[in-house]
């Protein structure tokens, strides 16, 4: 355990739901489903039509000239991380730059890209490809941006580390804010893949719900009918600062960071481990960082996609690490899951469960698995007295991340 606390003061994102952290966090509550058909013309011949697309596109927040430069994923990244920064007032507070850092990362990375640009070579030849493409395809594109608009000098980390991407890039912030590297991060993640031959090598994994006449009823985590997750795209971004830097400057906390764990399940690279040993270690690891005992556990985050092997074992995982008692929620269930981006507006849904006392539902869990032995927040936002959250997030290749958070 740190003696240094690290709390959140800024929040950021665009998502299926909404074009920030208001909107998005109104229909989290509200239960509403950000899944519709996919009505590209490209989606008619692919086994799955269906998506969590962004509700409002980066091309009404970033100016056309600029976004010409972008990759989706780029552009979404910047639209949440300024949104952060805005939310905790750190313009015009002379912070230094050299005590500034970026924590950011994403899945894939700029996958639209380097797709499109491909079939441009293909088609016209290389004169006709973008000199800006390999700036836009780069993974650590997203977090480059973020720095340069905000002039962050104390390091941009690009975290890529599958579906765990955005509680890694937060886990990192924590650290280095711990280490002394700095004052402030901006940590997050963004993904947009929302693209034939992503979708298609999802679906020729079986991984992905084929509910394809039913979209706002496709993601449903721990529910016996459920097939498969449901893909999304998105960004989550949180400020995360020093807690005495934080006090010094009178600004308004959401939460404390309170500990992180990661690990990794050596098991398979994309199989879960079906008795997710690597997922209890990194909850029982995020427990012990933040002090506390897994009966302080008010409420779970859960990874939840909404595939067969991977719901379940991840609730037998919390029942050893944490315990029967916390409520749990999956709102992947409304978001579709974000792939990189799903472990940072994850933690951000964390974080205003614990400010409000309010769980955002579980959409879609009509008939519970018969293995599910733990309280999930079904159909209907339920208060509670939250003191502390944790976010589960887990990735292909083994990555595990839990991080909590506690009342500030």
């Amino acid at each position: 355990m740190s003696t240094v606390d690290v709390v959140v003061t800024g929040l950021g994102a665009t998502t299926p739901l909404g074009g920030d952290v208001a909107s998005t966090w109104d229909a989290l509550l509200a239960g509403r489903s950000g899944v519709g058909p996919l009505t590209q013309e490209w989606a008619g011949s692919l086994p799955v039509r269906i998506a969590a697309q962004l509700a409002v596109e980066p091309s009404e927040v970033i100016e056309r000239v600029k976004l010409r430069r972008m990759d989706r994923s780029e552009a979404m990244a910047l639209i949440a991380a300024k949104e952060a920064w805005a939310d905790a007032g750190l313009a015009g507070t002379g912070l230094d730059a050299e005590r500034l850092a970026v924590s950011f990362g994403s899945g894939i990375g700029g996958a639209i890209t380097l797709l499109d640009q491909d079939d441009i070579l293909e088609k016209h030849g290389p004169r006709r490809v973008s000199p800006h493409t390999v700036p836009m395809l780069m993974p650590n594109g997203p977090a480059a941006y973020i720095g340069l608009e905000l002039g962050a000098r104390a390091g941009v980390r690009a975290m890529a580390s599958a579906c765990a991407t955005g509680a890694e890039a937060v886990a990192l912030g924590l650290d280095l804010i711990r280490l002394g590297r700095a004052d402030v991060v901006v940590a997050g993640s963004t993904e947009a893949v929302i693209h034939p031959l992503p979708v298609a090598g999802f679906a020729s994994m079986r991984a992905m719900s084929t509910r394809n006449d039913d979209p706002e009823r496709a993601s449903r985590p721990w529910d016996k009918g459920r097939d498969g997750f449901v893909l999304g795209e998105g960004a989550g971004a949180l400020i995360l600062e020093r807690a005495d830097h934080a006090a010094a400057r009178g600004a308004r906390i959401y939460a404390r960071l309170a500990g992180a764990g990661i690990t990794s399940d050596g098991y398979d690279i994309v199989q879960p481990d079906p008795e997710c040993r690597g997922g209890i270690r990194a909850m029982r690891m995020a427990i012990e960082d933040a002090g506390l005992t897994g009966t302080d556990i008010h409420h779970v985050n859960a990874h939840a996609t909404s595939t067969p092997v991977g719901d379940m074992g991840e609730i037998m995982g919390i029942r050893t690490a944490v315990g029967d008692h916390p409520i749990l929620t999956s709102t992947k269930s409304m978001t579709g899951h974000l792939l990189g981006a799903a472990g940072a507006l994850e933690s951000i849904a964390a974080i205003l469960a614990l400010r409000d006392g309010i769980i955002p539902p579980t959409i879609n869990l009509d008939d519970p698995d018969d293995r599910l032995d733990l309280e999930v927040a079904a159909h209907k936002a339920r208060t509670a007295d939250i003191q502390a959250a944790m976010n589960n997030s887990f990735g292909f290749g083994g990555h595990n991340v839990a991080l909590v958070f506690t009342r500030a």
